[in-house]
Order: C-alpha cells, then structure tokens, then sequence
C-alpha cells in the first residue's frame, strides 16, 4: 500500500550531532528536475555508478534542501544555504549516506515497491499451470526401522 502525505509541509532531517536539513518534500517534480540537472547531464558517458549517485544526490539536495542549522564556514561563522555549500557538504561521506538514507531512499523505495507484482488470491502459486506429468501410479512410504 502506498500512504499518501497530501500536507507537502517541508521538515528537518538530523543528518548528523548540530546538523539539521529543512527539506521539501520528495516530489516528481524534483526528481525529474534534479535528472535533467547540468551536472549530470555534463558526466562522461560511461561514468561510474559512484559518480552519477553523487551527481544525483548533490542535484536533489540542491532542489530540496531550504535551509540549515549547524553548516558554517571555515572559521565557524554560520553560512546560509548555498548550491556550493550544498555540494560541499554532500562532500562528506557520512553527510551523504545521511541524506541518502533519510531522504533520497524514501523515493527509491516507494518505486520500488510499484515494481512488485501482486500475489495471486488465493495465494502466490494459485495462478501457475502444472508442467510436470502426472505419476503412474502411487508409490509406497519407505519403510522405518
């Protein structure tokens, strides 16, 4: 069953101790937005898996994420959400796999579960037809000792 969230309201994910994201939420809209993104429109033909999942990852977030708290500059002086700024932190691996996990997967998954094919009614091999041929005849139980 898919669940519905008809409120759209943006939320915080906590990515890390001090480090929260306010997102959107994950729409068609973004996603087809974030795949028709320059930079990955720009990747080498044959690019690695690595690649296009970073790629994908910094062109969602840059499309998604509203605003921060716990992200500052080098001498710690708060920043404001910025496409660099984005692309520098989805630069660190434990931020990346944060946001991967906490929202990019959301919408992995639920299109994954469209792949699913229903189970049969009355069970998931009701609908299959019978390929082996019958036995001859009844064969007895093996003995015990």
């Amino acid at each position: 069953m898919i669940r519905l969230n008809l409120t759209a309201a943006p939320e915080w994910l906590d990515l890390a101790p001090g480090l929260r994201l306010k997102v959107g939420p994950l729409t068609t809209a973004l996603m087809v937005s974030a795949r028709a993104d320059p930079a990955i429109e720009d990747l080498p033909e044959g690019a690695s898996q690595e690649a296009l999942a970073l790629a994908m990852a910094k062109a969602v977030a840059r499309r998604a994420v509203l605003d921060w708290e716990g992200v500052g500059d080098e001498v710690g002086n708060i920043i404001p959400v910025s496409p660099e700024g984005i692309d520098a932190l989805l630069e660190i691996w434990p931020v990346f796999e944060a946001f991967q996990t906490q929202y990019v997967a959301k919408g992995l998954i639920l299109d994954a579960e469209k792949n699913v094919s229903a189970p049969s009614p009355t069970g998931p091999s009701a609908g299959a037809t019978g390929i082996a041929r019958p036995a001859r005849a009844h064969v007895p139980t093996a003995p015990q000792n």
